[in-house]
């Protein structure tokens, strides 16, 4: 079978969870390279034990290589501005698990088909992942006036990367949930909860309505985009049923729509309680996989 050939960049915690998914699923693109720029990094240790090339000349070694058409950016928001114009001008579809949305957001549930021309999409947040599907899954329904997400993830599970970029992604979040999710104000808040042992990601979704709706078709909507999610994200669950609550708000006593939902992680790499990097992971891998099958249909035309 031929297969598209993809190479991780940043050989970092999200990057080697990364390449454990890869590794395991037999779909269409073909892991060529992991590279990194840290000599000693345990990423790059592993894919060598696994026989995958690794390297520590970073894009330059990406770059190099004419084969490799996908390219998952797990590095930094800064990295990734410096990096995307020559990844752009070498041909090579770059998937961005950073916050620096260079393309356009992504969430592979809702508008990925959308973008299979672009050369840079961006993954937004785990945050973002986990909730702008479900507020979209609202909106599809009723107009939502307000959307607050609320993402909780183990302390243990945030890294110095995500410590690094916590305001960039907090407001790529919110914007997704503008853009995406179509909610016409928008409010994304994070907590990394120290508790020992680590709880899984939770999140909690607030819906501001300002009208009269059918609140058994929002429910049945969430329900439906939560299984979809949970095909490529097992762990990907609701708490309880969506409720509508009544609330005092600045618009007035309004209908809202609270969804609970909760990411246990895969282990494949992480422990299974960093569900947050984990749907991060599970969504690019998603994302990579449409476009791989994408470029090979594109092939088969042509032929």
């Amino acid at each position: 079978m031929v297969k598209v050939k993809a190479a991780i960049l940043g050989s970092g915690n999200i990057g080697t969870d990364l390449m454990y998914k890869m590794l395991k699923n037999d779909g269409a693109m073909e892991l060529a390279l992991m590279t990194g720029i840290d000599p000693q990094s345990e990423g790059l240790a592993r894919a060598r034990e696994l026989g995958i090339h690794a390297s520590y000349e970073g894009v330059a070694a990406i770059l190099a290589d004419p084969e490799i058409k996908i390219v998952f950016d797990a590095t930094s928001a800064k990295a990734h501005m410096q990096c995307a114009p020559a990844l752009r001008e070498a041909g090579k579809l770059a998937i961005d698990l950073t916050p620096a949305a260079v393309g356009p957001f992504v969430v592979p549930t809702v508008n990925l088909r959308e973008h299979l021309d672009a050369m840079n999409v961006n993954m937004i947040s785990c945050g973002g992942q986990a909730t702008t599907p479900l507020v979209y899954a609202v909106n599809r329904v009723v107009p939502v006036h307000y959307a607050e997400v609320i993402t909780t993830a183990a302390s243990l599970s945030i890294g110095p990367g995500t410590r690094h970029n916590v305001d960039e992604f907090t407001q790529t979040t919110a914007n997704a949930l503008h853009i995406i999710g179509g909610a016409k104000i928008s409010r994304a808040i994070p907590v990394f909860n120290p508790a020992q042992p680590p709880v899984n990601m939770g999140n909690t979704v607030y819906a501001v309505i300002k009208e009269v709706f059918d609140e058994e078709a929002v429910k049945k909507s969430v329900e439906s985009i939560v299984a979809e999610i949970s095909s490529y994200v097992p762990g990907y669950r609701l708490k309880c049923a969506p409720l509508i609550d009544y609330r005092d708000t600045p618009w007035g006593h309004l209908p809202t729509v609270v969804i609970m939902n909760e990411v246990e992680g895969a282990g494949d790499f992480f422990p299974t309680y960093a569900g947050n990097l984990d749907i991060m992971t599970a969504s690019a891998y998603r994302v990579g996989e449409v476009y791989a099958q994408h470029f090979l249909g594109a092939k088969e035309e042509v032929k």
